[in-house]
C-alpha cells in the first residue's frame, strides 16, 4: 500500500510517500481502504515537532480523521461487516464513560498510525458508520474537530434550545459549533477579522460576528449582544490570548470548553473563574459512543460539514501548506480516489 510518513518532525517537507505491506486485521479488528481523510491544526503541530503531549512515533503515518470501506474483517468482528461506509475514531480506545489512560495511547496520527494511507487497521469499537446522506470527503471531517465540537456543546455544556454559544474564527470545531448550536436552536456569537469570514458566518446563521481587531475587547461587546448575560457555553480554541476575554464573556456559572491553544500559552489570573463561578473544561475530542450520538443527530438534521478545499492524494503537502496559511473556512480535505 501507499501511505505518507513522516521520518522525522521538520516541517512539512518531511512529510514523504512510502511504500509498506497491505495490513492485516486481527481479532476484532477491521481493514479499511480509505477514501478521504482531513486536517487538523494540531497534524500541523506533529510535522512541525510542536504537539506537546508527546514525540510522534517514528515513521508516523499521519491525520487523525479518516473515512472509508470495510474490505476486510477479523476473527470475533460484530459492529460492521465488509462493505460497510465509516470512519475512524480519533482514539481507537475510547469506547464510553471517562477518558483514561489508554485511550491517550491509542491516538491516531500521534501515539498510532493515522489515516494518510490507502489502507488502514482500526479497532472494532474505534470506528463508527458514516451517515448515509455524507460523501467519504465529508465523513473525513467528523473524527476530530465535529466530536470536539458536540463534546463541548452537547455532553458538556448540555445544550439547549436558547443558549447563547461564543464561537472563535472559523476552523473546523468553531463551524461545527455553529452548525450544532443552529441545530438545536441556540444563539451563536463569533469572531473575525476577516470581513468575508464573518459574512459567512452570518450567512450560515451567526446572530453577530466581533472583528477582534478591531474590538480587541470584545467580550464587551458579547455582554452588549447578551442584554450584560454572556453566553451560556464558549467554544475556546483561543488559548492564553483568548482566555482571559473568554472569561468574561461567558456568563456567571456557564461554561468554557478549552479545546485549542492557537495563540499559545502563558500564566492566566484565575480570578475571574472564582468570581463568576465557570466550569472549565478540557475537551480532547470525544469517545466513540459520542461519535454515534453525534452520527445520529446529524443524520436526522441532514446536516453537511464544510469543506473548504478537497486536495487530491498526491498533493498532501499542499493540502498542509492551505491548513499553515490559515486562508481556510471549515475543513481541508484529502481525496485518496
Amino acid at each position: 500500500m501507499k501511505c505518507y510518513v513522516i521520518p522525522s518532525p521538520k516541517g512539512i517537507d518531511s512529510l514523504t510517500l512510502a511504500q509498506r505491506p497491505d495490513p492485516t486485521p486481527g481479532p476484532r479488528q477491521v481493514l479499511v481502504r480509505v477514501k478521504a481523510s482531513s486536517l487538523n491544526y494540531r497534524d500541523l503541530l506533529t510535522i512541525e515537532a510542536q504537539y506537546a503531549r508527546s514525540a510522534p512515533k517514528p515513521d508516523l503515518i499521519p491525520l487523525s480523521d479518516g473515512a472509508g470501506e470495510v474490505v476486510a474483517v477479523g476473527p470475533g468482528t460484530t459492529r460492521v461487516k465488509v462493505g460497510d461506509r465509516v470512519a475512524g475514531c480519533f482514539m481507537q480506545r475510547w469506547f464510553g464513560g471517562a477518558v483514561h489512560d489508554a485511550a491517550f495511547t491509542s491516538a491516531m496520527g500521534g501515539a498510532i498510525d493515522g489515516m494518510l494511507t490507502e489502507l488502514a487497521v482500526l479497532e472494532e469499537d474505534g470506528l463508527v458508520k458514516l451517515p448515509a446522506h455524507l460523501s467519504f470527503e465529508e465523513g473525513a471531517t467528523l473524527p476530530c474537530a465535529a466530536v470536539t465540537a458536540w463534546h463541548a456543546l452537547v455532553e458538556v455544556g448540555h445544550l439547549k434550545a436558547g443558549d447563547v454559544v461564543q464561537i472563535q474564527g472559523t476552523g473546523g470545531v468553531s463551524i461545527f459549533a455553529l452548525q450544532f448550536a443552529k441545530m438545536f436552536g441556540a444563539r451563536v456569537i463569533g469572531t473575525s477579522s476577516v470581513a468575508a469570514k464573518a459574512e459567512r458566518l452570518k450567512k450560515m446563521g451567526a446572530e453577530a460576528v466581533i472583528d477582534y481587531k478591531a474590538t480587541p475587547d470584545w467580550h464587551e461587546e458579547t455582554l452588549k449582544l447578551t442584554g450584560g448575560r454572556g453566553a451560556d457555553i464558549t467554544v475556546e480554541v483561543g488559548g492564553a490570548g483568548t482566555l482571559p476575554r473568554s472569561f468574561m464573556a461567558t456568563r456567571i456559572g456557564g461554561t468554557i470548553g478549552v479545546i485549542g491553544l492557537l495563540s499559545g500559552m502563558s500564566t492566566l489570573d484565575p480570578m475571574p473563574i472564582l468570581r463568576r463561578n465557570l466550569r472549565l473544561q478540557g475537551i480532547y475530542v470525544g469517545s466513540t459512543q459520542m461519535f454515534e450520538a453525534m452520527n445520529r443527530a446529524i443524520e436526522t438534521a441532514k446536516l453537511k460539514p464544510v469543506i473548504d478545499k478537497v486536495f487530491p492524494f498526491a498533493e498532501a503537502k499542499a493540502a498542509y501548506q492551505h491548513l499553515k496559511s490559515q486562508n481556510h473556512f471549515g475543513k481541508i480535505v484529502i481525496s485518496h480516489a
